[in-house]
């Protein structure tokens, strides 16, 4: 199963945590980090990398941002080194069901696709 983790400006990305699973019930291997006006970057760094090993269960992780181009998604981008993470910007929930539903059958690419 491909890992999901969401990013976003202050509780966005925990809401839309909670709404996927509302839809479709408890997922596997996601995880949800809001970035606050006064936390320190550096330690949420340490916290994405911390949470991207958590969810990753061998078939790459997706990190979906709120907004490209926010810190948010500057902050995922300059992970990206990694071959198997990609940064999607510009979350919706839509994209996250349709991720979620085709995560765990699709390549890490299709799924992308799709989801996009």
């Amino acid at each position: 199963m491909i890992g999901m983790l969401v990013l976003s400006h202050g509780r966005l990305a925990q809401e839309f945590v909670l709404t996927l699973e509302h839809i479709l019930g408890p997922q596997a291997a996601i995880k949800a980090i809001g970035i606050e006006p006064n936390d320190d970057i550096e330690e949420k760094r340490y916290q994405l990398i911390r949470e991207i090993k958590e969810v990753d269960q061998g078939k790459g992780v997706v990190v979906f941002t709120d907004m490209f181009g926010g810190t948010p998604s500057n902050l995922a981008l300059s992970l990206m080194q990694d071959k198997n993470i990609e940064i999607v910007a510009g979350v919706n929930l839509p994209m996250l069901v349709k991720f979620a539903s085709v995560r765990a059958t699709k390549s890490f690419q299709e799924a992308i696709t799709m989801a996009e």
